[in-house]
């Protein structure tokens, strides 16, 4: 007789957001992309390692009363790293899992190094992109007398373990998540089901030992991180590391954080002995001029907690073409198209037949409504090709009125600004403002003709 063989069990993904199906299709009706259903192979057994070597460990979950569950605030781990700290909202939650995403070669690597060569706690890097001797010479480049630090060049996530278990680490990092894979799917690294699965075993782990594990993933061309979009659904946070490779500048964002706000921003500053922090962000946001030229204007904004000087950058020309350019980066295009409305309604400038074409310099996205104001001003400055003095800075919203509307934590704003030397802020007159600041001079406005009578 033949021996008996085991069916093969296959199933269908999308490979751009994870929906599986029972058969191919052409099209996937969740994310509506042709041609990204694939065929996989899967075998699922029992119980994974982590779940064997722990069964006798664990005992079953029973439901408490909401009043009996202790609310004792577990202490965060600092990373010692004050940017990454503050995105994080305050360091790293025992038993969190973190994903960091970033385009390739923006440092993704450098920067979970550089954390992991300065935490003091037992620190597990594993690596299934690079050698030992690679990040051995980026790791002389940055702190080479590190004790504490362990590194695993390893892809099998049941070695992995393995190691884990024999070493017992304070924090694991992973680098990176599309390279790791399970035997117990029988499909290649990278795949949706072999990423689905060996996240869920890492999740297990932390839960179950509280111990934190980060996770680098790789991005898509569209900026998405590769995998199934229920990936990011499945971690504690989503980091992103963003940044033109050309440029020495890079931002860390949160898209998702349970732990804390997604509103804080890292700036930091690639060098040869790795990634510095920038802690006024407005050295790097500003830039410097020997001479005062048209079309610049400086806004006080906030990210998070943080408040930021940002310069905005302008220029109205005469259109060519025929049919007017608009052109935003950093900015929302159609509210530029809102604010030059109202210029030309409210205060008479004749814009229709010009081009505009609108910069946020350093390379970050706003979008504070408070920074209205400064780019009203930036347009009227280069449509009039007069400078703004250089110690002038504005926080204000444009409603469609004209009106120049309050916003919020307006004096948070005045200090930085009073501290960083401005001379000048343009505020809404229906701000209520307790302090009395003695660098600066309060200019309260109500609409947007006042605003033109001051610079034109």
């Amino acid at each position: 007789m033949s021996s008996i063989k085991t069916k093969v069990k296959t199933t269908f993904f999308c490979q751009n957001c994870g929906t599986q199906y029972a058969k191919w299709q052409g099209q996937c009706n969740a994310c509506k992309t042709w041609n990204t259903i694939a065929e996989e192979l899967v075998k699922k057994p029992e119980k994974s390692d982590w779940e064997t070597s722990n069964s006798s460990k664990k005992s079953a979950s029973k439901p408490l009363k909401i009043k009996e569950i202790n609310s004792t605030k577990e202490a965060r781990l600092d990373t010692y790293n004050v940017e990454f700290n503050r995105v994080l909202g305050g360091g790293i939650v025992p038993g969190s899992l973190t994903l960091l995403g970033g385009e390739p070669g923006i440092g993704k690597s450098t920067l979970l190094l550089q954390i992991a060569l300065k935490l003091p706690y037992k620190t597990l890097y594993v690596s299934g992109e690079e050698s030992q001797k690679q990040i051995k010479m980026r790791a002389e480049r940055i702190n080479p007398n590190n004790e504490s630090c362990y590194i695993l060049t390893e892809t099998k996530t049941q070695n992995i373990f393995k190691q884990i278990a024999s070493l017992q680490p304070d924090i694991v990092v992973v680098d990176s998540i599309q390279t790791l894979h399970s035997d117990y799917i029988e499909s290649s690294s990278g795949s949706i089901s072999q990423i689905k699965e060996c996240t869920t075993e890492l999740i297990k782990y932390a839960k179950e030992t509280a111990t934190p594990v980060i996770l680098i993933g790789h991005i898509t061309k569209d900026g998405n991180i590769a995998g199934p979009k229920i990936l990011e659904h499945m971690v504690d946070t989503v980091l992103q590391f963003e940044g033109d490779r050309n440029h020495v500048f890079r931002i860390l964002r949160a898209n998702k954080n349970r732990f804390g706000s997604t509103n804080e921003l890292g700036i930091y500053e690639m060098q040869g002995s790795g990634l510095r922090e920038v802690s006024n962000p407005s050295e790097v946001l500003i830039s410097e001029k020997d001479e005062e030229l048209s079309g610049n204007a400086i806004s006080a904004t906030l990210e998070g907690m943080r408040p930021l000087m940002i310069e905005v950058q302008a220029l109205v020309s005469t259109a060519v073409y025929g049919t007017p350019q608009r052109s935003a980066t950093g900015f929302n295009s159609k509210r530029l198209n809102m604010l030059l409305a109202i210029l030309e309604k409210r205060a008479g400038f004749r814009l229709g037949a010009k081009d505009v074409f609108l910069n946020i310099t350093g390379g970050i996205t706003v979008d504070d409504p408070a920074i209205d104001l400064a780019v009203v001003a930036s347009i009227l400055s280069s449509n009039e090709d007069v400078p703004l003095p250089s110690n002038y800075c504005f926080a204000a919203e444009v409603g469609l009125s004209g009106e120049i509307r309050p916003v919020q934590r307006v004096e948070q704003r005045i200090l930085e600004a009073e501290k960083l030397g401005f001379s000048t802020i343009f505020v809404s007159k229906y701000n209520k403002i307790s302090i009395k600041p003695k660098g600066i001079k309060i200019k309260l406005i109500s609409k947007i003709e006042d605003l033109v009578s001051f610079l034109v």
